[in-house]
């Protein structure tokens, strides 16, 4: 995908109403849509957090008169479930109690204050229990498209639960003989189950491939949700997409 045409969709996404708007527009898959809003989502809540915590008490009182909490997350344009957590601490409770009536919103007594919860559960696409589900599903379906490309290849390699403790950083897939990747050597591969645009990858190269880099040689990461065009190989890190399922590759001496 072009750089041009991500920022395209990246700036129209700002509502979960959206995914469907742009699926029908553009012809999208909506996957696709919801990992580009979730990324966008989570940078802009990093963003604003600490300039929507200094209106934490004027959020309390608004609560406190009658406003709900998702009229306060439309509000401040913050994440329902955030907004909710913000709200429960400034009132004097605990993170722990508020989670806990998230996830079990049924031991609400308060009629009203268990539909508020219901409310924005469903709202939220990124900070909901239901949504951290998808995203944690999301993440072993790409683990699994690797280790079944894998597999069916016959190379032979270590997981990142097989490594642990050998290593500072782990990727998910060690290759016990290196392969060639459209002409790249590659020592290991990471499956990212998001789309790789130029700050995604930043932060995965700074916290994770970088290191692979140092500790294994040269290697690749996995995309599954596509990447932009202008990024092509970073630092002795092959980047590609899906397309990756569709070749033959070889261990190499």
């Amino acid at each position: 995908m072009k750089n041009e045409d991500f920022k395209y969709l990246y700036d129209r996404l700002n509502e979960p109403s959206d995914i469907d708007i742009l699926s029908k527009e553009l012809g999208l898959d909506q996957e696709l849509l919801n990992v580009i809003y979730s990324q966008r989502t989570v940078r802009e809540t990093t963003r604003k957090f600490y300039k929507v915590q200094r209106n934490s008490q004027r959020m309390v009182q608004s609560w406190k008169n009658g406003e709900t909490l998702m009229d306060i997350s439309r509000k401040y344009e913050f994440p329902p479930i955030l907004t909710g957590l913000m709200i429960y601490q400034e009132s004097g409770r605990s993170k722990k109690q508020y989670w806990a009536m998230v996830r079990n919103p049924e031991t609400v007594e308060d009629p009203e204050l268990r539909r508020q919860i219901e409310e924005i559960s469903k709202a939220d696409l990124i900070y909901s229990p239901e949504a951290s589900e998808k995203q944690y599903l999301r993440g072993t379906w790409g683990e699994k498209n690797l280790q079944d490309w894998l597999d069916g290849q016959g190379i032979t390699y270590r997981t990142e639960n097989e490594l642990r403790g050998e290593f500072p950083k782990t990727p998910d897939a060690l290759l016990d003989k290196p392969i060639m990747v459209n002409g790249w050597k590659v020592n290991w591969i990471e499956s990212k189950a998001t789309f790789g645009d130029r700050t995604e990858v930043n932060k995965n190269i700074r916290k994770q491939l970088a290191p692979y880099v140092q500790l294994f040689g040269q290697g690749l990461v996995v995309y599954w949700f596509g990447f932009v065009d202008e990024i092509t190989s970073e630092e002795g890190i092959y980047i590609t997409d899906s397309s990756l399922t569709h070749l033959n590759c070889k261990p190499v001496d």
